[in-house]
């Protein structure tokens, strides 16, 4: 048996002296330019005393597949991050699952030298990986922010359990505060002994103001069907202009608002409604807070807005994890969930006619880490 530098076993990894035999593999590298770069790389094969097996010898800087080197891989991954797989294989002219591959594996390393999680603040959301209701949990740790698991078969209290059964009971025990909708699901399989009832319960303003998103919809629809056809012109079309904040708007939207407002009262009475809502979260005790809804839904008599005064019901009811915002110690910034979840949909998008969800969980658990 031929001896020479040392080599490492396949297999096991044991560190071998000799090799069994070798041969000459043509692996593709980065191109410079418009010309294809090929290496020709002696690759051995080891006889592992330790495992018992023959096989061919560990070199790090190849890939999973090992005609491709791994900057090849990364420098597609970067390709991968603002087009989408089908456009990059075109491009390399590779197979679009071999590029699909290449990118697994950067990812994967990305994880890898990310670290084990040990999250004290945690962001709790759900994705529709598919149409029908087809569900997948994201949480996220907020003080480093970035996702640190996706799973579950939907957003059930069952599939939350299993996250705090992937964290560990020691880990889960470190968590301080839980953010979230109001989803109850997610409420008690956090509350449970054994999972983090130690963290304090905090719901999402954005999930929350989506709720009077929509009661404002609901008015704006009941609305159109109220008044004559003659004033219905100034309503259709303009749910996105009624929920956007006034200094979001172009020219042209603040035009067609103000015009809206000025036609119909009840709809400019609701629109200032929700905009003054959202004050809530600038108090920085829970009594101030408190008057502030008060006279918010005080507001409310006499105005004939049923779906607002189903809205106040709600935020009634879960009173407590809202005005959890108003402690110093649960100032956390609730707009990276947000747009973390806007960040997936993109990906999402990219992804269309992907159908491997190791691929979208490796995507969502990457997609706010820093490139290698």
């Amino acid at each position: 048996m031929p001896t020479g530098k040392k080599t490492a076993c396949g297999a096991c990894g044991q560190i071998a002296r000799s090799w069994y035999d070798r041969k000459t593999r043509r692996v593709r590298d980065l191109p410079c330019g418009d010309t294809r770069i090929y290496l020709a790389v002696e690759i051995r094969r080891v006889a592992c005393r330790n495992c018992g097996k023959v096989k061919q010898e560990t070199l790090d800087w190849l890939a999973d597949n090992p005609f491709y080197t791994k900057r090849f891989a990364f420098f597609f991954f970067f390709r991968c991050r603002s087009m989408t797989i089908k456009d990059v294989a075109e491009e390399s002219r590779l197979d679009w699952k071999t590029i699909k591959a290449l990118e697994m594996q950067y990812m994967r390393e990305q994880l890898r030298r990310a670290g084990t999680p040990a999250p004290k603040v945690i962001g709790i959301d759900e994705i529709s990986i598919r149409k029908g209701h087809t569900y997948r949990i994201v949480v996220s740790d907020l003080e480093r922010r970035r996702p640190i698991w996706f799973g579950g078969t939907d957003r059930s209290e069952e599939s939350m359990d299993v996250f705090y059964q992937w964290l560990g009971l020691s880990k889960s025990k470190k968590i301080r505060l839980a953010v979230m909708d109001m989803w109850k699901a997610f409420r008690n399989s956090t509350r449970k002994p054994e999972h983090a009832p130690q963290a304090a319960i905090l719901f999402d303003k954005f999930h929350v103001l989506r709720h009077l998103g929509t009661a404002l919809d609901t008015v704006r629809k009941a609305e159109y069907y109220r008044v004559t056809e003659k004033d219905r012109r100034f309503i259709k079309g303009q749910k996105y202009t009624l929920l956007s904040h006034r200094e979001n708007l172009k020219p042209d939207g603040r035009r067609s608002l103000r015009l809206l407002l000025k036609a119909n009262r009840r709809l400019n009475t609701a629109y200032l409604l929700k905009e003054e809502f959202g004050q809530l979260w600038d108090y920085e005790r829970e009594g101030w807070a408190r008057r502030f809804f008060e006279n918010w839904r005080a507001s409310l008599n006499w105005q004939r807005l049923k779906p607002y005064e189903k809205f106040a019901k709600m935020i009634d009811r879960h009173w407590d994890g809202i005005a959890a915002y108003c402690k110093p110690e649960n100032k956390v910034a609730l707009g990276f969930v947000e747009g973390m979840n806007n960040k997936i949909r993109v990906m999402q998008r990219r992804s269309y006619g992907v159908r491997d969800e190791e691929y979208l969980r490796l995507k969502v658990l990457t997609c706010m880490l820093d490139p290698i």
